[in-house]
């Protein structure tokens, strides 16, 4: 079954094209908002991976991310925003976290806010992303159509 995303990126005309995501993103009022709590580098036992590493640290976040997203029905390319958390206050890292979250959206390049935090929930942990999505669910066989 061929599913479309629900999500429609906008671009601005009237802003810096610097930015590498769209500035904004809307989904028709009938879709399914998902919204997923802050994905963190933690592997399935509970134990924070990649210790001292921004970028392995954003692409467990981001596998984790994929599975919950799964979970609620919904893909990568359902997200309608991001805001990815680092806990650094040097620009470097935050670049470093930064690319591999880009780079997993490919061409799907959500709005996203990226920022600096002092500390984030578990030990060691440098990353965290959250993320809302929405989705258009098929009709259920038989059930009247809106």
């Amino acid at each position: 079954m061929t599913r479309t995303s629900a999500v429609s990126l906008i671009r601005s005309r009237s802003l810096s094209d610097v930015a590498e995501y769209a500035y904004a993103a809307t989904a028709p009022a009938e879709s399914r908002l998902i919204f997923l709590a802050g994905s963190c580098p933690l592997d399935e036992h509970g134990n924070t991976v990649a210790v001292g590493d921004f970028a392995g640290q954003a692409a467990k976040a981001v596998e984790n991310l994929r599975t919950a997203l799964a979970d609620a029905g919904a893909s990568i390319e359902d997200v309608i925003s991001t805001r990815v958390l680092v806990a650094s206050a040097r620009q470097e890292d935050l670049v470093a976290a930064w690319g591999v979250v880009r780079d997993s959206f490919g061409e799907h390049d959500v709005p996203s806010t990226l920022m600096g935090v002092t500390v984030l929930g578990y030990a060691d942990q440098l990353v965290e992303i959250e993320a809302v999505a929405a989705v258009l669910d098929a009709p259920t066989a038989g059930a009247p159509s809106a």
